[in-house]
This record gives C-alpha cells, sequence and structure tokens, in this order.
C-alpha cells in the first residue's frame, strides 16, 4: 500500500511540472487555436494575387473608346461622323466624371447632367445626319444594346 502511495505521489509531481509542456503543445504553434486568444486560420494566408491590384478608375477616352466600336457598327458612322460622336461623347463623360468628384446636392447634380445632356445632343444633332442622329438617340435609349437598334433598321429598310 506505501508503495501504490508514493507511486501516485511521484506520478502527481512528474504530472504538475510536466504540465507546461503539455499546454505549450496546444499553445501558439497548435493547429487546434490557441487557448489563450483568438483562434488561428488553419488556412494559410496567400500573398496579394494580380488580379485583384488596386483598380483605377477609367478615363472618359477609355469609356468611349470601349463603346466607340459597338456604337460606330450599329449606326454605320464614316470616319469624319465617328470623329464627331466622340469628340463630343468624350467630352460629356469627362464632365459627368468632374461633377461625381464634386458630389453635388442630388437637384444639383441632376440639372448639371441634364445640361451635359442637351450640349451633347445639340452636338450631336449638328454634326450627324438626321436619320443618324435618331439611331442615336435610339441607341441612347436602349443604353447602348445595339441588337435592338439592327433589328429596327432591318425592318425600316425591308419596308422601303
Amino acid at each position: 500500500m506505501k508503495s501504490t502511495q508514493t507511486l501516485f505521489y511521484i506520478t502527481l509531481i512528474i504530472g504538475v511540472f510536466a504540465i507546461n509542456d503539455i499546454s505549450a503543445q496546444y499553445g501558439y504553434g497548435s493547429p487546434y487555436g490557441n487557448r489563450y486568444g483568438r483562434r488561428q486560420s488553419t488556412v494559410p494566408q496567400a500573398g496579394p494575387v494580380e488580379s485583384q491590384k488596386e483598380e483605377t478608375p477609367l478615363t472618359a477616352e477609355e469609356i468611349v473608346d470601349e463603346q466607340m466600336p459597338s456604337i460606330t457598327e450599329a449606326l454605320e458612322l464614316d470616319p469624319f461622323e465617328e470623329a464627331v460622336v466622340r469628340t463630343s461623347l468624350v467630352q460629356s463623360v469627362q464632365q459627368r466624371i468632374e461633377l461625381q468628384i464634386l458630389e453635388l446636392e442630388p437637384l444639383k447634380m441632376k440639372e448639371e447632367i441634364e445640361k451635359i445632356r442637351l450640349r451633347q445632343d445639340a452636338e450631336l444633332k449638328a454634326g450627324l445626319p438626321a436619320d443618324k442622329y435618331e439611331a442615336f438617340m435610339e441607341l441612347q435609349e436602349n443604353r447602348f444594346n445595339t441588337k435592338k437598334v439592327k433589328k429596327r433598321k432591318k425592318k425600316k429598310k425591308n419596308k422601303d
């Protein structure tokens, strides 16, 4: 009985001294989380990926350049008409970008955008033939969806 009791005390003393080493296994380096604070993710964190770069906002010219091929194709513009449309659109888009930067009151913003739209419409009406101007306005109403405008053009040609 005395030997059993001695064995029990020796095991208890070894356990008390070993508790630090045992708890260290489940501490900071443990994949199961830190018992003293926030859990750490078991998935390693990847570095920044090239596709996640900060995207710089497009300039007015870049925005217009993206849309010009579809506009030119839908309206069948010649080089002069294309230059007129491109110039007018670049100016309008640039002014709209500037308005967004200013962050005006909603009513004032609406008035200014309406002025820009009217100026753009006047420039386009002066620089384009009437049928192409109407087709552009239709294209603008459809948010530059060229499929709808092409269908209408085909219908008009068939009627003539």
